[in-house]
């Protein structure tokens, strides 16, 4: 891991950006581009801008190219080796390497949702600055990411991260105690996940506001 210098931050940005893209025909996530760009700038970029402090990224596939190509000013990087085994080793090593920041929660962003911006971020920022440790953001009703993990929770998530469930079935486990933040009128929770999905990331205008969720 790039170290940067521990600070009284409040709440950490955790971005999960180790994915191969193997339905993308192995192209890693981090790197593919949006507005000459690649994702990884951008997302790491929202979590900045939406109030996180310190943001660490893991990467996993083509890391040596991610860190060579990507301008990721202030983040720590972490090496992911166990990336292939999917999202859940992924967040077991980002909530990791969180120790001895200060953090007292991390908000999880995926890198392939170039469509969540810094102002889903700051929303679900304001649910943990009124006391709730544990929040995720909603788009029509249904639960999606950024998720914000209390600090005390990290390692019950982590027990229970396994796979490409990431935090799935914590969240599912602890839903009484699930604070929902509608975000549906800022940001759009699109994956970039096959070929179609990609012909719509190089269709849209970098820039431009996403339309809202519609059931």
């Amino acid at each position: 891991m790039d170290h940067i210098a521990p600070g009284s931050a409040q709440v950490a940005g955790v971005l999960l950006a180790a994915g191969g893209g193997r339905r993308l025909g192995g192209r890693a996530k981090a790197l593919l581009e949006y507005g000459g760009r690649p994702l990884v700038e951008r997302a790491a970029g929202a979590l900045r801008d939406g109030g996180c402090a310190p943001v660490h990224v893991v990467l996993g596939a083509a890391a040596a190219a991610v860190r060579a190509r990507a301008r990721l000013p202030g983040c720590a990087l972490v090496d992911n080796p166990d990336w292939e085994e999917g999202m859940g080793s992924s967040l077991r090593a980002g909530l990791a390497s969180l120790a001895g920041t200060g953090a007292r929660a991390a908000l999880v962003a995926l890198v392939d949702q170039p469509w969540v911006g810094a102002a889903a971020v700051a929303r679900v920022l304001a649910a943990h600055r009124g006391a709730a440790d544990l929040a995720a953001a909603a788009y029509g009703g249904r639960r999606g990411h950024p998720v914000l993990i209390g600090a005390d929770r990290w390692a019950a998530v982590a027990a229970s991260a396994a796979g490409d469930r990431g935090a799935r079935a914590y969240l599912a486990g602890h839903r009484s105690e699930l604070t929902l933040v509608d975000c549906s009128d800022v940001a759009r929770p699109d994956d970039i996940d096959t070929p179609d999905d990609l012909a719509l990331l190089r269709a849209r205008e970098p820039g431009a506001d996403p339309p809202p969720v519609t059931d």
